[in-house]
């Protein structure tokens, strides 16, 4: 299997190149990606259980769904395609900011991303990807932030950050 190609970007989110996504975490290059935030009616947060085989953040908590763009795939359709990949099904979604990050793991890889951030409303299950995702479950807002405080261990790297900078952007 080819491997997946990220596209890489400057700082305005302009496209400048295309490589290997494995190369792109070892070399900390800024690249394009998106996280994918559901709602239900009672505005509790679908989380989703990073699968525990996953090459970073294995078993930690995080937004829905994220990962990259292929190339000449906007947004929307990128959100769409992974929402339907991981959580096996499809709403509408809305992109309302962007925001740079870099996080180091401690296996040596980095994420660099230009994040685009997408929301969406869904008031049912997900059909899981047990290859991608563990487990899931809905949280009050408010409930997630406070446990990100008491456990931070427990979440994503830029899940705590887009929590940390956005969480007016996500509660509106």
């Amino acid at each position: 299997m080819k491997e997946e190609l990220v596209i890489l970007v400057d700082e305005q989110d302009n496209q400048i190149g295309l490589m290997p996504k494995m190369e792109a975490h070892e070399k900390a290059i800024l690249h394009r990606a998106f996280s994918v935030f559901i709602f239900n009616d009672k505005n509790e947060l679908m989380l989703q259980q990073r699968a525990l085989h996953k090459y970073h953040s294995p078993g930690l908590w995080t937004n829905t769904c994220c990962s990259h763009q292929r190339d000449g795939e906007d947004n929307i359709a990128a959100g769409t395609r992974r929402l339907q990949e991981e959580m096996g099904f499809v709403v509408p979604l809305k992109e309302t900011t962007s925001f740079i990050y870099k996080a180091p793991f401690d296996n040596g890889l980095t994420e660099h991303e230009l994040d685009h951030i997408l929301i969406g409303s869904y008031n049912g299950e997900p059909a899981i990807n047990e290859d991608e995702v563990a487990s899931w479950k809905w949280m009050p807002l408010e409930q997630v932030k406070d446990d990100i405080q008491e456990h931070p261990e427990q979440y994503t790297a830029w899940f705590k950050i887009i929590f940390e900078r956005f969480y007016s952007h996500l509660e509106s």
